[in-house]
């Protein structure tokens, strides 16, 4: 419906950084990340500390208004806010290579089973993505996925 923003200034960064993200978040992105790296470090994920903090540093720019759903509820889409991310960070020297994995890779599960449903030229792209990663990866990933369900907080419709 919208372009993709690329303000830090516009309307769609602004208020889905401090506001409100979708149904499926009870709170806007800084919030999320704050909580998915306490519930990171809670549950001894030290390793997805700097994951839990850069997953998302890419979805404001993403920010998107997808169909009448998100015009009706005030909502955001972000799709392939995850590679943002991970272009935003992908230079910086301080940032490990498995944790620029992880910010990468962070939403290729969810995408994987939505895409295997709804297209399946995109399901076989990020199928293959997800048969190049090694099995440890694989469980990082399903681990870093519930940190990341557990920042969402509840729904707030639906």
């Amino acid at each position: 419906m919208s372009e993709v923003n690329n303000s830090v200034f516009s309307r769609a960064f602004l208020e889905s950084l401090f506001f409100v993200q979708n149904e499926w978040h009870q709170h806007g992105v800084l919030v999320h990340t704050l909580r998915v790296t306490y519930y990171a470090i809670k549950g001894s994920g030290w390793k997805f500390l700097a994951s839990g903090l850069l997953h998302d540093i890419g979805k404001p720019f993403t920010a998107f208004k997808k169909d009448s759903d998100d015009i009706e509820f005030g909502e955001w889409s972000f799709t392939d806010h995850e590679e943002r991310s991970y272009q935003i960070i992908k230079n910086w020297p301080f940032v490990s290579e498995y944790t620029k994995q992880i910010v990468r890779y962070h939403y290729l599960i969810r995408d994987i089973r939505k895409s295997k449903k709804e297209n399946i030229e995109r399901y076989k792209e990020k199928k293959a993505i997800w048969d190049s990663l090694d099995s440890t990866m694989h469980k990082d990933l399903e681990k870093f996925l519930l940190y990341d369900d557990q920042g969402k907080g509840k729904k707030r419709r639906g």
